[in-house]
């Protein structure tokens, strides 16, 4: 038996899942893993890809858009190891996250779950890697707000559990889908994802049945990147309509047996944050079709290319075919944040994950988080070049 197999389910993310993959390669050296990748019938050629550049991973291409719960559960059923972890195409990982994340379970052995500590692409920690369950009156205090206004209180912040530490291990009630290590025995004893759920809220759902069940939640502060959503057009109505329609599930599967005096209000809730929700993207959409986003006056980002002399000129011929205002630094120790930049304008930090480890990416962006500075890699594999906003080539 494998001691891991790690789940990517894809749609439409051929680079970024490459991206992921090359990562994978590095962080499960000297592991007995296995890679499963599940296509959910893209049309950009990511099943041939795969299969092509990748040849040592398993590629399940099908033939219909399963959604996530169902695309894990297929992967999951074909394989066979000790721990599984659910990972999202628009992630990275460092190094030594799995490795970290498979010993603290092994220390652990009442765990079920566990998630680490992802970051934003400026760096900044994203909030989503600690979560308490959305009790009814949890979601509420997120809906209306005050859990943005108190973060840190232990009742109006539990969504985000904001009153834990970032550096420190600690127990949680929610793992993020978007890196999830399970413990197989523990999903035989609960059950696979809830099929119900097409997309979102299934982690939720499946987080809370391992405590149900008698297991423990974890967050362990290793790093990967999460582009947090690369595959999902977040501005449209489908968008919309699947989130909140996973949190009416997720709430009528657990907390059905509450009186109309209590649920009825939390409905309520809910459907006035999809509706004005839905509002505010039309809204958007007219201004930007009345005029009144002007694009062009929005100052253009400034590159900066971190790499080896022979890739600087690879990143150069990106650069000059694409017309980016570019600046060239061969590898220096401290990366950008031994460079002056401007802020008042986006900048790409773009380094050559030849040269740079992942993991080292991930801890110069952590030491000193900016708003205005992006992470951005370059692949030689392919020549590529990636950010959360663009692809280039």
């Amino acid at each position: 038996m494998k001691k891991i197999t790690v789940v990517i389910v894809s749609y439409k993310v051929k680079d970024y899942v490459c991206q992921c993959l090359l990562s994978l390669r590095r962080a499960l050296v000297g592991i007995d893993a296995e890679v499963c990748v599940v296509d959910n019938h893209s049309d950009d050629g990511t099943v041939d890809f795969l299969r092509e550049n990748f040849p040592e991973i398993k590629v399940i291409a099908s033939p219909h858009n399963l959604g996530f719960a169902r695309a894990n559960n297929l992967a999951i059923r074909q394989t066979e190891s000790e721990f599984v972890l659910l990972l999202n195409p628009d992630t990275f990982v460092g190094e030594q996250t799995i490795r970290q994340s498979l010993a603290f379970m092994d220390e652990h052995p009442q765990a079920g779950g566990l998630g680490v500590r992802m970051l934003k692409t400026d760096g900044s920690d994203a909030l989503e890697s600690r979560r308490g369950l959305p009790t009814p009156m949890v979601a509420f205090y997120k809906m209306v707000g005050l859990c943005a206004r108190f973060p840190q209180h232990r009742r109006f912040g539990q969504y985000y559990m904001g009153y834990l530490s970032w550096d420190e291990a600690a127990r949680i009630e929610v793992v993020s889908g978007a890196y999830c290590l399970l413990r197989r025995k523990a999903l035989d004893a609960i059950g696979l994802l809830d099929e119900d759920f097409f997309m979102y809220g299934e982690d939720i759902d499946l987080s809370y049945r391992l405590l149900k069940g008698g297991y423990e939640n974890w967050y362990l502060p290793a790093k990967i990147l999460h582009y947090k959503g690369e595959s999902t057009e977040k501005s449209s109505f489908r968008y919309v309509h699947v989130f909140y329609k996973a949190m009416l599930i997720f709430f009528r599967k657990h907390y059905s047996q509450m009186s109309l005096l209590l649920s009825l209000p939390i409905q309520i809730t809910i459907y006035g944050k999809a509706f004005t929700t839905l509002l505010q993207i039309q809204m958007g959409k007219l201004r930007r079709y009345l005029g009144f986003v002007d694009h062009h006056r929005a100052r253009q980002p400034l590159y900066l290319f971190l790499a080896t002399a022979e890739n600087l000129e690879k990143c150069r011929k990106i650069a000059v075919d694409k017309g980016l205002e570019a600046q060239y630094f061969e590898v220096v120790p401290d990366g950008h944040l031994s460079l002056e930049m401007p802020t008042d304008r986006p900048v790409y930090a773009v380094y050559d994950t030849s040269t740079y480890r992942f993991e080292e990416i991930l801890e110069l962006f952590s030491k000193k988080p900016l708003e205005n500075v992006k992470i951005g890699t370059f692949l030689p594999e392919n020549n590529m070049m990636i950010t959360a906003e663009n692809i280039l080539k």
